[in-house]
Formats: C-alpha cells, structure tokens, sequence
C-alpha cells in the first residue's frame, strides 16, 4: 500500500481566548484499506495527528461520518484508527469522515473539524460473468477458417482501474478444433475449414472468461454457445435412376401430366430448389416440364396433342439444376444431373391437331373492326383426313370481341379494342372434322392489345382543399398529382398550367414541379368566408404522348376558419340555424309520461312475484331430500304428552306405529319383548330398522323425506336402565325400599320412590 503524506491548513487562524493567535494544521496520511480483511484483530487503517498535540495526552481525537464508531474507530489519544468490519469494495469504493482535536480539559476543539475519505482498496473477489449467456449463433457451412460466428462478453465486478482484477482474457473450453475465440475481444470464429451441415449441423461450445490476464490465481466464468450450420447449396442434384418409361394415350388432353420424376439434393431450402427442363429428344414441343414448388418434382405435361398416327414414340433428355448456385463451390461438380425419358404414345381415334399449341399474336387497340390478327391451321391426323371447320370458344371470348373463317382459320377483330380495359385476350379455338363433329381439337390464342395514346390525364383523387382566412401570399395550399390510363413504353410525364381564364386570377396560382406534380398557392392573404366561401380553380393537365392529349380539372377550394397550426376549425359560410325542437313543456309532459308507464310496469311485477305458492307440491316438482322444521315449544321435563321420551330411551318400549311425534297423542304403552344381550352394532342396526318401518307405514307422516332424530343408548348396562322412564312406562310395582338403606345421599331418591310414610307419594 503506498502512501503519501500531506498537510492541510486552515484558510483562517483560529482564536481561543487567553493565548496568542497561532496556525495549526492536520496531518494525515493517505488513507487505503484493502477489502475482504479476513483477520481476527482490527486492521490498522492510518493515523490522524495535529501539530499541537504535544504528546502530553492533553488532546483528544474524534471520528465522525461514514461508517465512523460502526466500522471505523479512532484511539483517541493517539489518532490510531482501525477498520473493525470486513469492507467490500463492490458495496462501497470510499468512506467519507471528518475528524476534529479536542482539548480534553476544556473539550473545546484546537483544531477546524476536517474531512478526509478513506479509499477501499481492491482485491481480486469477483469471477468474471456472461449476463448475456447463454448464446445461440448460427454460421454458413463451408465457411472459411477465421469466419465470425458471434461475440460473447463477460464483465467483472472489480475496479477496472487497479491492477489486472478486471482485465478479463477469452479461452475456449469445448468446441475445438471446430472453432476458436479471441483471447481479448471474445469474438468466436471457425477453425477448421469445410465444415459440413449434412455431416454434423450444431455444436456446443463452452467458452471461459478469466480476470488477472488470464494469469494463475485467476477467477474464471464460462458459458456456452450453441453453433448451428445453416445450409449453403454445396450439394449438386441427381437423379435416382438413368431412365424412365411411360405410356400415355393419344387422346390425352394438352395440358395434363404424363409423370414425376425428381433429383434428390440433400441441401435444404432455398438450396434445393430445383429447375427442370428438356434439354434434347425428339418430343422438345410436345411436351414441357415445369416444377412442384412443394415437393420440387419435375412435372411433365403435354404441350400439344399426340399423335399415334404420325410417331409411336418420344424420347427427352431432361435436366435437372439447382435453381439458386453458389459460385463459391462450382469445383465440387456441375449442380446438374441428366436422365432419359420415354414416353411411349398409345393408339385412339383423335381430333384435330392445331398447328402450333399455342398462337401469339398482337393487334392495335386502334385496330379497326374485321382487321386480321392472324391465322391458326389445324388437320385430322386419322387416315381419313377429314375436312375441318374452326370457330371461337365463346366461353373464352364473352364480349364477342374476335371471329374466325370456319374455312382458313383467320382471327379478325369483331369489336373495338381497348387495352385499358383488357391488355391480354386468351382465346380457345375449335376445330372439328367435319364427317364427326364430336372430335373437337382445342387451340389456344393469346392476343396482346397494343397501346396508344387515347386517355387524357386526369386528378390523381378528389381533392378536398382549404385555405385559412389567415393564409399568407405564396402558401402552399395543396399539392396535385395526375394519373392516366395509358401505358406509354417510357412513362408518365404531365404538365400542369391554369386554364387561360384561371392565369390571371388574383387569389391563386399554380406551380409546376416538374415531377409529375403541381403545387398550388395563394397570391393574397385575407380570404373571408363571409365574401365567398367556395374557390373553383380549372387546372390544365397534358400528357406526353404522341399526339398528347389533355384534360382541364376543377380543384375545389374552400374557405376555413383554422387554429393557430394552421388547420381548419370550421368552413361554413354561416352558422346554420337549427329548426325549432319542442318546447319545455311538451318535453317535461311526455317524461312524465314515461316515467308513470315505468312505475306501473314494476308494481306490475313486483305484485305478481309476491303471489305465494301453493302448500302443496306440484306432481312434477322433486320433493325429494326436504327438511322440514317444526318450531313446536315442549314444556319442559313434566312435559310428557309432546314426545315419546320413553321410547328413545329404552328398546323394550313399542309405541303405536300410526301416532305423530310433532302432535300431542294419546300416549299409549305397550309391552315391548326385551332384547337379548347382542353386541351394539347389531343393537343398533335393529334399533334404526325399526324406526324405519314405523315411519314408512304411518299415515300421518309427510309425502316426503324427513329428517327422523333419534337419541339411543342401546341396553348393554348389566344393571338394566334405572330411569325413572322405564318405570313408569312399564306400570311396574318395583319396591324402592333399599334406596333409604344406601345412605344419607339417596335419601331424595328414596323419599320419591318408597312406600314408607315419608314417602312423597304415600
């Protein structure tokens, strides 16, 4: 630790009465603990000493601030002070306290308090840590050695400025020799060339970060990074097998699938996505082949329609190539493969056969009506040769725009054209022998209409333009453009101008901006509604075209009362006054009115919800599971009319089975048989049985379930019940003389029960 001495002064002498004016000053050392302190005694920090202190013990020295008498304590004879706690550096860099001298006879300070910072000191005690981890990256296969995958960073927690605790160094744990990382910047790139997504397409590695520059005694952090190959198109197309047979009849439709083949490629993606096409054979017009975008099959179809008559047989050469290559891999081999088809043609009778598959031909939309647009020819390939007639598939030519000689097959126009309306008329045309007209052969024209210049330019859309009262001369109020229908081969160009009677206006003007647009802007200022409130300004518009052909257009501009941004508030002329409503009166009546319907409507209802429902229970509604209550007052212990207490109590009493326990009955006692000693489960399964045969046959009881409360005891006790219940319900003539011998504590019990005088009953 190094320190350095210092001194300070005071900016001011200190006065104390009774002695001389004299200059005092602190002297200290620079003060630095080092963290994490893991000894037993207090660490010695530093000492504070004044010049007037003379050794004597006559001054005392006090610490206060951060941390003072908690962590920090001052001996205040020497000014020796002591860090008593372990400090962090991280929870806290520095500690700010203020010392002052005291003179210890009079505590009255000899020097000005004084603040000085003691500094915590760094030690290496935090690892190096990736907030960010862990990482997913992806890099291209085949990637040069040295190629950038990802950066990862690691921070430390320790003072950057000291020392080399926070001097962090990158070192790969896992994933070599696949890939490597810079040492200082983390920035993970491959180390080996030529990697292969087909053979291994994801690795994991785990990269460490480690303080002191990597050196030993270092604290190391790690993480790991997930690399994923992505696809480059490193692998050419190839066909299973080397040829390919099919057979297809000869009246097989234009247009329909002869077969599928496929290349395989074990790229993925964008990578494998294949082109095919005929490259040689003698079937180069008769059929085409196009791709499946899903499943990149070679789909071959045929162009025009086979005849058996005229060849048996077709042999293709198709390619197939990878539509996307990448030059960086040409030396692995053409990305092309070949095979050979042959398509073996199988005899029918046929319909005529169209020259061509498909005929292009153009016609001016200027064309006038019954102008040739060109010729189609078609013959029976059968033996017969039989004479053909053509004619239009109306389905194709709605509008009825083309007609054909039935003869030669020449297409003239039947209508004016318009290539606005339709750029493109794709015809089918019919030709049938003329000895069976049930073989039709279908010919496919595609008419493309040629521009001219017969649209004038007009307002790109409805403008809806406003000027502010408060517009300023030269303000741009609105900015027009213009379309026109015409498709002319080197573009749009527009100019715009006012009409000659708009020129000289003096409200306003119109700028060309010579990109197909104008701006229009005000030449005055102090538009009022009141004056006008509309603007009409003509605005001339011409093409380009030869000969160019133009428009005049009306911009609507109105006149708005706008806020201080400048947007409009309103564009009324005048306050519109609104037709006279119904006066208070007529408004209060029919409220009242609503509100009187309102009220009846809901005495109506509440009267009609309070309507009691009828006692008894509806055959439809469950009366299962109801508890009845009967809020039926005994009277008491002497009250034995209400319920048949005995019978709850003792099983050798039978009560009359048609009776009712929640009326007074006329009780009745009868002799029931006592029961044998029998264990208790069985005294009580009898017990409830019996009770629920009594309350199924009595016709007293509610048509409904009812909650029976039953309190028993069961008969177990070998002395019988000594219940006064018992007797009276069993009309026995029992003696109760030996009670008066048991003592002086049956003695109430004997005087009940006894038959002598004194008895109570006697």
């Amino acid at each position: 630790m190094n320190q350095a001495e210092l001194s300070r002064s005071r900016s001011k002498p200190y006065f104390q009465s009774g002695r001389p004016r004299t200059k005092r000053s602190w002297v200290w050392n620079q003060f630095f603990v080092l963290e994490e302190y893991m000894g037993t005694d207090p660490l010695y920090v530093g000492k504070l000493h004044s010049d007037v202190d003379k050794g004597d013990g006559s001054i005392k020295y006090i610490l206060s601030g951060e941390g003072a008498s908690s962590i920090f304590i001052i001996d205040e004879n020497t000014g020796d002070i002591h860090a008593t706690k372990r400090l962090d550096r991280e929870e806290q860099a520095y500690y700010t306290l203020r010392a002052q001298a005291l003179d210890r006879l009079t505590n009255k300070p000899v020097e000005p308090e004084s603040e000085f910072v003691i500094k915590i000191q760094d030690i290496n005690d935090n690892e190096p840590k990736f907030l960010d981890g862990p990482y997913t990256a992806g890099v291209p296969e085949m990637s040069p050695v040295g190629t950038s995958v990802v950066q990862v960073t690691a921070t430390d927690a320790d003072d950057p400025t000291y020392g080399n605790s926070a001097r962090v160094v990158y070192s790969i744990l896992q994933g070599q020799p696949y890939f490597s990382v810079e040492p200082k910047t983390g920035i993970i790139k491959t180390a080996l060339p030529n990697m292969d997504r087909e053979a291994k397409d994801q690795y994991l590695l785990v990269i460490q970060a480690k303080d002191m520059v990597g050196q030993n005694g270092g604290l190391s952090g790690t993480t790991s990074v997930t690399v994923t190959l992505t696809d480059v198109n490193d692998n050419p197309p190839r066909f299973p097998r080397r040829s390919y047979q099919y057979n297809v009849p000869e009246s097989l439709p234009v247009a329909s699938v002869v077969a599928r083949i496929k290349a395989a490629d074990a790229d993925v993606g964008p990578n494998a996505e294949m082109e095919y096409k005929i490259v040689d054979g003698d079937g180069l017009g008769v059929f085409k082949i196009s791709v499946d975008k899903d499943t990149q099959e070679g789909i071959i179809t045929i162009q025009k329609e086979l005849d058996f008559e005229a060849k048996t047989s077709y042999t293709l050469r198709i390619e197939a190539a990878n539509k996307h290559v990448d030059s960086r891999f040409q030396s692995l081999g053409p990305f092309s493969d070949m095979t050979t088809v042959k398509i073996i043609v199988e005899d029918v009778d046929e319909p005529p056969v169209f020259t061509s598959r498909l005929y292009s031909m153009v016609v001016s939309e200027a064309a006038k009506v019954g102008t040739i647009i060109g010729t189609v020819a078609a013959h029976d390939p059968d033996v017969s040769n039989s004479p053909v007639r053509y004619s239009i598939d109306r389905n194709t030519d709605l509008e009825r725009y083309f007609n054909i000689d039935a003869n030669s097959g020449v297409i003239t126009t039947a209508k004016s054209l318009d290539r606005e309306t339709n750029a493109v008329h794709n015809i089918t045309v019919l030709a049938m022998e003329s000895q069976n007209p049930a073989q039709i052969g279908r010919g496919y024209v595609a008419i493309t209409i040629l521009d001219i210049n017969d649209n004038a330019p007009e307002f790109a859309m409805e403008y809806e333009t406003t000027v502010c009262e408060n517009a300023q001369p030269g303000q741009v109020i609105q900015k027009i453009s213009a379309v026109d229908k015409d498709d002319p081969p080197s573009g749009h160009q527009f100019y715009f101008s006012l009409t000659a009677e708009a020129a000289n206006n003096h409200n306003f003007t119109l700028q060309d901006n010579k990109d197909n647009t104008a701006s229009v802007l005000t030449r005055r200022n102090g538009f009022r509604r009141q004056e006008q409130s509309v603007f009409y300004l003509p605005i001339f518009i011409v093409d380009s075209g030869s000969p160019s052909l133009s428009s005049t257009n009306t911009l609507t501009i109105r006149v708005c009362d706008c806020d201080a941004d400048g947007i409009a508030q309103t564009c009324n002329a005048e306050a519109y006054i609104l037709p006279a409503g119904l006066s208070t009166g007529a408004l209060i009546a029919i409220l009242a009115c609503v509100l009187t319907l309102l009220v009846l409507v809901l005495l109506i209802v509440t009267m009609r919800r309070r309507k009691k429902e009828p006692l008894i229970f509806d055959e439809e509604r469950d009366i299962r599971e109801n508890i009845v209550r009967y809020d039926d007052e005994g009277g008491g212990e002497e009250d034995t009319e209400a319920f048949d207490m005995a019978a709850l109590r003792n099983l050798n009493i039978i009560r009359d089975t048609k009776t009712r326990r929640d009326v007074t009955p006329e009780i009745q006692f009868l002799s029931r048989p006592t029961f044998k000693s029998i264990p208790d489960n069985v005294i009580f399964r009898e017990f409830i049985w019996e009770r629920l045969k009594e309350a199924d046959v009595d016709p007293c009881a509610p048509p409904y379930d009812s909650l029976q409360t039953y309190a028993f005891e069961g008969n177990g006790s070998v002395a019988e019940s000594l219940s006064s219940l018992d007797s009276i319900s069993s009309n026995s003539d029992q003696n109760y003389d030996y009670l008066s011998d048991w003592g002086p504590r049956f003695k109430r019990l004997a005087d009940m029960y006894g038959t002598g005088p004194d008895s109570l009953y006697s």
